[in-house]
């Protein structure tokens, strides 16, 4: 696909073929992430990965239900959505990527969310979907899920994106015009 194309026709994907996904297809949207920019070239980011469907529903599961016992950590109006009982919170998803912000300054987290945009875009233009689970983000990032998955705690969990071969493609919810100051 065309650069702009890709842009105009990525989507939150949440419905998934059940068709595993490749260490080869997380590699080269990782190869994708990593080439994004970072201030001051300091490339603040790691990622952890899993192909692992059955582990991927478990960690979906745990993360739920942390949520629901933990509401203070999500918005109120998430709250409801999470008490469906048919929410899989990573929608049984066939591989997931955490990126990771690998220093504490501020600008880390930023520097993530390119590498996560850049992931997201290679994935579309090799036909995989993703969806970026925010609401996953305080139950991945807790010590004990960091200590399990073999990871520092010193870093940030910043994008949990699942990944996999999309039954269909959203269509667009269309977007705002942009709001522009033009500075004279």
């Amino acid at each position: 696909m065309e650069l702009m194309d890709v842009i105009r026709n990525r989507r939150a994907v949440r419905d998934y073929k059940d068709v595993s996904i490749q260490h080869h297809e997380l590699q080269s949207v990782i190869d994708a992430a990593i080439l994004a920019p970072s201030a001051m070239n300091h490339q603040p980011w790691a990622f952890a990965a899993s192909v692992d469907r059955a582990r991927i529903d478990d960690f979906s599961n745990r993360a739920k239900s942390w949520l629901l016992e933990n509401p203070s950590a999500l918005r109120t109006e998430l709250y409801a959505h999470l008490k469906d009982q048919k929410l899989a919170l990573l929608y049984h998803a066939p591989a997931l990527i955490l990126v990771l912000a690998t220093s504490p300054d501020s600008q880390a987290v930023e520097d993530c969310c390119l590498a996560a945009q850049n992931l997201m875009l290679a994935a579309r233009d090799a036909g995989l979907g993703t969806c970026w689970i925010g609401l996953s983000r305080p139950w991945f990032d807790l010590s004990a899920t960091k200590r399990e998955l073999g990871l520092p705690d010193s870093y940030r969990v910043v994008a949990p994106i699942i990944l996999g071969h999309p039954k269909d493609w959203p269509e667009s919810h269309g977007r705002n015009p942009a709001e522009i100051h033009w500075i004279r």
